[in-house]
């Protein structure tokens, strides 16, 4: 069964140097119906302006991936690590008993676009921790790649749930499938573009809510880039 969730259904909040568009719940949207997805929490669109970013603010026993699509963020945080963050990249941080962390694009006259997923952990008071891998995009041409997973397979960033994340960058045109099996749950986020999934017209920003069995069958009708969470 697939229920769609429409781009202009989100949250949407515009701090100036932050415009966010809010797939779940979160900050001061709240729709109770839209409380996440299984152990999946948080999918957030933000644009982040020049010279703007994330002063530093603390999080606990959560999994966030930050998935960048344009631009490029820099970070700092309490467990020491510090690092930029450029398409293709995908960040994970493990929350665990606590971290504090900070986000700025120091960019003169350049944007960042950028994902940010929270995903609930399977156990509370892990000790945080940090990933950050590249995925070309030729790596995502015309499959589902594993960006994230709870084992760290395929070159994957960890994280600590039973769910995996996929990337897929298609051209017009291509089509692409997906099986899910019960009693599994999905959700697809369009990144950008436009596809058809099962017939249904999808457009950037757009997402759908699946639950197995089911097949999904992707045809980007124009150019495209998906992410697909699986979940328990």
């Amino acid at each position: 069964m697939i229920n769609l969730r429409k781009s202009h259904e989100r949250g949407h909040a515009n701090h100036g140097w932050l415009d966010s568009y809010h797939t779940f719940s979160f900050a001061d949207y709240y729709d109770p119906s839209e409380m996440g997805f299984g152990s999946l929490r948080v999918i957030n669109e933000d644009r982040v302006a020049p010279k703007g970013g994330f002063p530093t603010h603390p999080h606990r026993d959560m999994e966030i991936v930050t998935y960048i699509l344009e631009g490029e963020l820099a970070h700092q945080d309490s467990m020491g690590n510090g690092s930029v963050i450029r398409i293709g990249d995908v960040q994970r941080m493990s929350a665990g008993t606590g971290i504090r962390h900070s986000e700025f694009n120091a960019a003169e006259d350049m944007p960042v676009h950028l994902l940010q997923i929270w995903i609930e952990p399977d156990e509370a008071g892990l000790t945080p921790s940090y990933e950050q891998k590249h995925f070309t995009q030729a790596e995502k041409r015309g499959v589902f790649r594993l960006v994230a997973s709870s084992d760290g397979r395929e070159g994957s960033v960890t994280i600590h749930q039973d769910a995996a994340i996929y990337a897929a960058v298609l051209n017009a045109d291509q089509a692409l499938a997906y099986t899910l099996d019960a009693p599994r749950r999905a959700y697809l986020h369009l990144a950008r573009g436009r596809i058809s999934l099962n017939g249904y017209p999808l457009e950037a920003g757009d997402g759908a809510k699946v639950n197995g069995p089911e097949t999904l069958n992707l045809t980007a009708l124009e150019a495209a880039e998906v992410l697909l969470f699986d979940l328990a």
